[in-house]
């Protein structure tokens, strides 16, 4: 009998700690899933303070609606994301309060049945201890191997009765911890509900200002598609020749080479090869250029965020900032050339190997042409337009081709 139950206790024992390897894994799993959301949610948070800092410097000024709407267009975009991320850690910590719920149900179980079988154990001991004493059940063997086998089912039962209130005390403390982390998770959840609530109702908010201003552009869409196509033409005619000024430099450095000047790549010094291969491994860790701001429009083709019959192609990201910041060299490097064209802001273009950064929308520059500079290198001043809007536009190209910038700089 007790060989019998030796067997099953080892087999339940190997099915527990098999069970609690998968339970652990699962719980580390959740664990890391709710690290990432928390980073993203306080990455959001940071980013709306960022927003509301940059929209109480500009307030004074009175904006265009096209400005507005874009800033507002920004705004929402976010929040969304926020409560997106919030709405997803609200359902992991729901399936973790399920989860310890039903393992509070099943420890209750184990606990009763395990106190039930206890107390038999006890009941029966002391029936045999009153009936007959151990020395006596001793004495009575037969022989001596007998009595061995009387003594070590003694000593099994004892170490066996000794167990079971081992494994009682066990659980009832896990159980307190399981009660305790219960408790603690649903708090957690209605915190969170809690802001989320209220981030829609700021949504809502900023919703109704956007459909207000999107009803007095809809009165005038005509001159605003005339405004939006007029910018876009000053930004592909800034492109070309920031696309130009890399291609002239490009065909230089493979004429200087002795190669052919229509080839597609950079031909490299041994130097410019090692910076360049720095500047690779660097990727997705490049700080940004500049100290404090948020992106209000990706890389590549995208539909204009008011008029959508306009498509706009960026080949890069345009970041807003603060009045008077400063544009920073993202990686070492030298500077290939400042374009200065009429009636618009400059441009300075950094040349880091193969790679060059682009950083447009400048009032004051602090380089010029062949200066060397390293990271984080302040070259000048982002540019206020009349809306008291503070962007500077930042591109990525790799032997003349653009890149998604976003690859490249870090996650802020």
């Amino acid at each position: 009998m007790i060989k019998n139950s030796s067997i099953t206790t080892s087999i339940l024992l190997l099915l527990f700690l098999a069970l609690g390897n998968t339970s652990f894994a699962q719980s580390r799993n959740v664990g890391t899933k709710k690290e990432k959301l928390e980073q993203r949610r306080q990455e959001i948070l940071k980013e709306i303070r960022q927003i509301n800092s940059l929209a109480s410097e500009d307030k004074k000024k009175q904006k265009s609606e096209l400005s507005a709407i874009e800033d507002l267009n920004y705004k929402v975009s976010v929040r969304r994301n926020l409560i997106k991320v919030t709405n997803q850690q609200a359902n992991l910590l729901t399936r973790e309060i399920n989860t310890n719920q039903n393992i509070i149900s099943s420890l209750r179980d184990e606990l009763k049945q395990l106190k039930e079988d206890y107390a038999a154990m006890v009941v029966k001991s002391y029936k045999s201890k009153s009936e007959q004493s151990r020395v006596m059940f001793l004495l009575s063997s037969t022989n001596f191997q007998q009595a061995y086998k009387r003594l070590q089912y003694i000593k099994q039962y004892a170490k066996y009765q000794k167990e079971q209130g081992e494994q009682i005390k066990e659980k009832t403390i896990k159980l307190q911890e399981v009660n305790t982390q219960l408790l603690a998770q649903k708090k957690d959840k209605d915190k969170l509900i809690a802001e989320n609530r209220a981030e829609k109702k700021q949504l809502e908010k900023e919703l109704a200002q956007h459909e207000s201003l999107m009803k007095s552009i809809r009165k005038n869409l005509s001159k605003y598609s005339s405004q939006i196509k007029t910018k876009q033409r000053e930004a592909s005619r800034i492109d070309r020749q920031i696309e130009k000024l890399i291609r002239e430099a490009m065909a230089s450095s493979n004429t200087k080479a002795g190669k052919s000047s229509s080839s597609v790549s950079f031909a490299l010094t041994p130097e410019a090869k090692a910076l360049a291969a720095n500047f690779t491994s660097n990727k997705g860790k490049l700080p940004w250029p500049v100290e404090k701001g948020v992106k209000k429009m990706g890389y590549g083709t995208q539909p204009h965020p008011i008029v959508k019959s306009l498509t706009i192609q960026s080949n890069g990201i345009r970041i807003a900032t603060n009045k008077d910041a400063k544009a920073r060299a993202i990686f070492d490097g030298e500077v290939l050339n400042v374009i200065r064209l009429k009636n618009t802001p400059p441009v300075i273009v950094i040349q880091h190997g193969n790679y060059s950064t682009v950083y447009k929308n400048i009032s004051k520059v602090y380089v010029k042409k062949g200066d060397k500079v390293t990271t984080n290198q302040e070259i000048g001043e982002v540019f206020t337009n009349s809306n008291g809007q503070t962007i500077l536009s930042f591109s990525v190209f790799k032997d003349g081709k653009t890149q998604n910038p976003e690859y490249w700089i870090a996650r802020k």
